[in-house]
Order: C-alpha cells, then sequence, then structure tokens
C-alpha cells in the first residue's frame, strides 16, 4: 500500500471524493498487529462500506449530506475474527479440520484445505490414502515430494493445495501477473433498464438498504460477510445452498445475522429460483468461476435475463488466468501470494492476524452493491462486480516484493484517515462483543464495524437453522 488505503477504495468504487472527509478514524494500537499493512486494509475496507451505505441512505431519506462515519479499530480488529470470538451455548467453535494445515515437503512447504468433508476425501483420494488416514499418514507423504508436485497432484483431484511461493515468485507466476493487471474492484455496467424503484426511507435508524433483495450464492466468510453486511442495512437477504452440501453449522452460525437460509437444488427445481431472481434486485455468487454457468447463473447470462440486475461476483484467484476456475480460500492465498512467507519466512511460513483477505474483500463486495444501488438510482441501468480474494491480496503486498521479511513501511498521511479521537489502545475485545438467543442457542458474537450517524448498530434478526426457511422473499 503506497498511498492512502481509504482514498483508493472510495476511487475504485467510483465515489465522490467530497464526500471523504466525512470518515474519521479511532486508531488503537494492538488491533491487527502484522508486518504488512493489515491494520490500514481492514479500516479502509470497513470504511468505504460505511461511507456508501451513509451515501445510499442519504439519498433514499431526502437527507441534506451524508451522514458521518466513524470507524473505530477495535470494532474492526474484533469483527474481522469474528469466527474466533463466536460461542455457541458456551462452545467456541473448530475453524480449521486436522487436514487443513501447513505441511512441509521435500522442497518446502504446501498449505491444504480439508474442512468440508468433500475436499478432504478428495486430498486423501489424491494421496492414495484411505479415508480413515492420520495425520502423520499425509505428513509421510507429503514429505517425500515436492510442494509443487503436491499442488498439482491434490488440484487435479479437485482438492485444495498451494505451494508456499514468495513476493517474488507470485509476482512472475502466470496467475499472479493475471492478477496484478486487474482493478482491485471491477464494475461494469450492463445495457440500460426500468429498474423497481426503492421507496423512501423514513425509519430510525436509517437502513440504506431497505426494501432491497438479495440472493445470496455464497459460502465461507468473504461472500457471507458482504451479504451479511447488507442484511444489516436492511436488506432482505435470502441465502440459497444446494441440500446436498450442507454449510458447516458454525460458519452459518457466524455469517448468518440478518439473513434467511433456504435449499434449493438449482438441477430440479429451476423454476423456484427464476420466480426468486424475477424481482430479485441483487445476486451475489461466491462459487469458483464457471460452477454456476450450467445453471444459467454466470454475470452476463443473470444481467442479459434480468435487465437492471446487479451482479456481484466473488472469486479465490480472479476469473481470469491459468487458475481462474481453481478453488481457493483465503488460507491457501495468503500462502501464494507471499503472504505467509512475508509474515513468516520462506523457511517457516506465518499467517495474518486475521483472515483479512476474506473479511476486507467481503467489505469491500458489500461497499460495491451498495455504490451499484445508488448509481442505478441515478441511471436506471445494471451492474456487474467482480472481486478476487488475490487481488485484495496483491493490494496488501504492493511493495513488498524487494524486503521479504521486513517490516513493510505504512503511509498514513491521508487527512481522510487521521484520527479525530482519543488514541486508544485495543486490549480485550469485550466493547465489540454481544449475546443474545437465536434458533440454534445462546450466541455471543462480534458486533457489526460499519457505523454511521443514525445507521443500524446490530442485526434486526440472529441466524437460524441453516436451510430451514421457505425459498420465497420476505
Amino acid at each position: 500500500m503506497t498511498h492512502s488505503p481509504m482514498v483508493a477504495v472510495w476511487e475504485e468504487l467510483g465515489g465522490d471524493p467530497a464526500l471523504l472527509p466525512r470518515v474519521s478514524t479511532v486508531a488503537r494500537e494492538g488491533a491487527l498487529e502484522a508486518r504488512l499493512p493489515v491494520r490500514e486494509l481492514a479500516r479502509a475496507c470497513v470504511a468505504a462500506c460505511a461511507l456508501a451505505a451513509a451515501e445510499l441512505g442519504a439519498r433514499r431519506a431526502g437527507l441534506p449530506e451524508v451522514p458521518a462515519v466513524r470507524v473505530d479499530d477495535g470494532a474492526v480488529a474484533t469483527a474481522f475474527v469474528s469466527e474466533r470470538h463466536l460461542q455457541i451455548d458456551g462452545r467456541a467453535p473448530v475453524s480449521f479440520a486436522p487436514l487443513s494445515r501447513f505441511w512441509r515437503t521435500a522442497d518446502g512447504w504446501v498449505r491444504t484445505h480439508a474442512n468440508y468433508p468433500h475436499h478432504r476425501a478428495r486430498l486423501l483420494a489424491a494421496l492414495g490414502l484411505a479415508d480413515d488416514a492420520t495425520v502423520a499418514d499425509v505428513d509421510g507423504l507429503f514429505a517425500e515430494r515436492s510442494a509443487a508436485e503436491v499442488e498439482e497432484t491434490v488440484y487435479g483431484a479437485g482438492g485444495l493445495a498451494v505451494a508456499l511461493r514468495t513476493a517474488k515468485e507470485w509476482a512472475a507466476h502466470e496467475q499472479g501477473i493475471a492478477v496484478a493487471g486487474r482493478p482491485l474492484i471491477e464494475r461494469e455496467r450492463v445495457g440500460t433498464a426500468r429498474v423497481r424503484v426503492l421507496p423512501p426511507l423514513d425509519g430510525d435508524p436509517l437502513l440504506p438498504a431497505a426494501g432491497v433483495r438479495v440472493l445470496d450464492l455464497t459460502r465461507v466468510i468473504a461472500g457471507p460477510v458482504a451479504t451479511r453486511t447488507l442484511a444489516l442495512l436492511g436488506a432482505d437477504v435470502l441465502r440459497v445452498d444446494a441440500p446436498r452440501l450442507p454449510e458447516d453449522p458454525d460458519a452459518h452460525a457466524d455469517t448468518g445475522f440478518g439473513k434467511r437460509s433456504t435449499t434449493l437444488d438449482l438441477a430440479t427445481d429451476r423454476s423456484t429460483f427464476e420466480r426468486l431472481l424475477a424481482t430479485a434486485d441483487v445476486v451475489v455468487t461466491g462459487y469458483r468461476p464457471g460452477a454456476l454457468d450450467r445453471y444459467g447463473l454466470s454475470p452476463e447470462a443473470l444481467a442479459e435475463r434480468k435487465p437492471g440486475l446487479i451482479v456481484a461476483q466473488l472469486s479465490a484467484w480472479g476469473a481470469y488466468g491459468p487458475w481462474g476456475e481453481r478453488r481457493g480460500f483465503d488460507s491457501l492465498v495468503q500462502v501464494a501470494t507471499g503472504i505467509a512467507a512475508t509474515e513468516g519466512s520462506p523457511d517457516q511460513p506465518g499467517a495474518l492476524p486475521a483472515q483479512a483477505l476474506d473479511h476486507g474483500t467481503g467489505y469491500l463486495l458489500a461497499a460495491a452493491v451498495l455504490r451499484a444501488l445508488t448509481e442505478r438510482s441515478e441511471q436506471g441501468d445494471g451492474r456487474v462486480v467482480r472481486l478476487a480474494l488475490a487481488r485484495t491480496a496483491a493490494w496488501l503486498t504492493d511493495g513488498i516484493e524487494q524486503d521479504e521479511a521486513g517490516p513493510v513501511e505504512r503511509d498514513e498521511a491521508a487527512p481522510v484517515e487521521r484520527q479525530r479521537a482519543q488514541d486508544l489502545a485495543y486490549h480485550r475485545p469485550d466493547a465489540w462483543l454481544a449475546e443474545r438467543d437465536s434458533g440454534i442457542g445462546r450466541l455471543r458474537y462480534a458486533l457489526p464495524p460499519v457505523s454511521f450517524a443514525g445507521g443500524p448498530a446490530d442485526w434486526a434478526r440472529p441466524p437460524g437453522p441453516w436451510g430451514t426457511d421457505s425459498a420465497r422473499w420476505a
């Protein structure tokens, strides 16, 4: 990050720079400490989302000025590890399965992801191991193979394993080159169409996305964080999952706030989905590029079938380049792009203090949708927006190629990001945690970090059991 993150993000969103002074920051030392400027990335992503929400809310409510946005590093740092703070009836969830970890290979390191049963099965099948294989069994096989061999073998079998690379190595990689050549936030205007006009707002709190209908076809942190944020802001968010791919209950509990959840087999019940799509304002997809195309759910097909629709596509590696159709998760993107080598070393990889690529990209995705809704209200046409975890990683690691091991110099000179409140330290997350009852138990959870004057402070509803809601709008 070689210049003001907030200014850069707001520019990529197409926002009016005159609104930037509406943002103030409470800076807290100790929040999201890392070699890389994680705190600055997190702060900018949340601030941009909050400012986009305040802008849309002011427009719909007819306010004379955009409400002031206040970003607190404590709230941001707590929310960026919301999955770690979650408790269900006093029980803390398990974030990573035993086979989701770093492994030493004959010439370096790989990291695998096997939290879902089908990913675990594919990993073991690629290695020729039985379903009851242990960590020691896998460890022994990896130690005999090169990292590149493991990566290609496991991906070839539909599993997930990524070799550790330095930032220099990723910058020279064909996918790294493809990612670096793209904007952080890709925005495309699609056609011109008459769209459903959203009614004016007059409620308290101010809910900028009230009345907006969002179809949520996402999984695992980034996409669900985006739609969880839209739900906070008043959107009617309906998450749709295939019945044969149940979500991890703890992941659903963390990111299901404010939403309803249903299951739908698109192979046998397209009519129900098309009925939902007919009155949707936004569709958010988070599956690997191409995975939904056979159902007519590519961004292009959706935009053509439903003029005026806002389509937000999230991917791990970007929908282009040789890895464009590969699966991926935050932890794997950190390993490929040089982040793990920078936070640790090539000999002993480390990790960011949060799954910041997931959370940061989630807030950017929500911000892009909110800005698209504002632009649609002015111009009456649809939008396609695309973000990728690997592109967010490129933004975070900008400038580290020359010094892999040392701390990255931060640029905090932008006036919009100067703290306007007393400088405080971040010691404990208690001030940004809450508890409430739900249909899945007593929840302790992180409060939303998106905050503006007159806006919501918490979600209107807790998550319910996964997949138990009707496939209809509220």
